[in-house]
């Protein structure tokens, strides 16, 4: 949940914003090339994140009374300023409910006010256009529901073979949205192997669908891989990778189950889930 609130402040940082505040995040506090407004939400968010760790990430509004205030002080003090900056200020303090506190009606009704209040910036704009995005994203994935046939593609693997989960019919296949650079994928990726391994002769295969931007990372890390020798689909887009668009990816790790008879089992299957649902799936054929 800490992560969360972290990506959330770059998130806040980053729209709109000139790239130099993106490198900017990490400096002290006080630095001169921080302007007063962000010299201010950095404060707050260094206290919120020091009680976060305190507290093992499990915090109460009530833990958090001071920095809320803090956060309503600040723009107080810059009420009647529509910029992008305070537009973020006010955002953070919604994520803040959203992210950390799991007020998901608190949330909505401050980024409903943030939207009226800088109706005019940049940052609302960005903004908006996100949340359609989003929208579109879950209408996507409501096509990936299980029982209702895989919608399939028909690309080119890293070798430049014919690469589709249709050309694997009567096969159990995992399709698997992942990144050299994504902890949590390397994190997962020896319990794919090891699944691969233990099943793919029983007919289980999978298809990696790589979210990465540089062929020659993403190759080196291939070679290095014990077992890792399923086909990868890979266009250098980074998260505007076709496939993960096209299946309204927004988080990964992120997979698909098909089974044999090219009907979706599950999605998100991982961890300690991912081998059952390849069992029963395999049952079946």
């Amino acid at each position: 949940m800490i992560n969360k609130f972290v990506s959330s402040l770059v998130l806040a940082a980053a729209l709109l914003a000139p790239a130099s505040l993106l490198a900017q995040t990490n400096l002290p506090v006080n630095h001169p090339a921080l302007s007063p407004v962000v010299q201010d939400m950095q404060t707050i968010v260094k206290s919120v994140q020091a009680k976060l760790k305190a507290h093992a990430g499990k915090v109460t509004e009530a833990d958090l009374a001071e920095d809320l205030a803090s956060f309503d002080s600040l723009l107080a003090k810059h009420a009647g300023e529509k910029t992008d900056e305070v537009a973020r200020v006010a955002y953070m303090k919604a994520m803040l409910y959203a992210q950390v506190l799991h007020d998901a009606t608190k949330a909505a009704a401050l980024t409903s006010q943030l939207k009226l209040d800088f109706k005019d910036t940049a940052f609302v704009t960005r903004l908006e256009k996100q949340a359609a995005a989003a929208a579109e994203a879950k209408s996507k994935q409501s096509e990936l529901a299980a029982g209702k046939p895989f919608p399939d593609f028909s690309e080119k693997d890293l070798n430049g073979q014919p690469l589709s989960v249709g050309g694997l019919k009567g096969k159990v296949v995992l399709v698997d949205f992942w990144a050299t650079w994504c902890g949590p994928c390397r994190g997962e990726l020896p319990n794919v192997i090891a699944a691969y391994k233990k099943f793919h002769g029983q007919g289980f295969e999978i298809i990696g669908v790589s979210l990465d931007s540089d062929r020659a990372k993403l190759d080196d890390f291939l070679k290095k891989q014990d077992g890792m020798t399923w086909p990868q689909y890979f266009d250098g887009l980074g998260w505007q990778n076709k496939l993960a668009g096209k299946y309204g990816v927004q988080s990964i790790p992120f997979t698909v189950l098909v089974g044999p008879d090219g009907n979706i089992i599950g999605t998100d299957l991982r961890g300690e889930a991912l081998e059952p649902a390849i069992v029963g799936a395999l049952a079946k054929k």
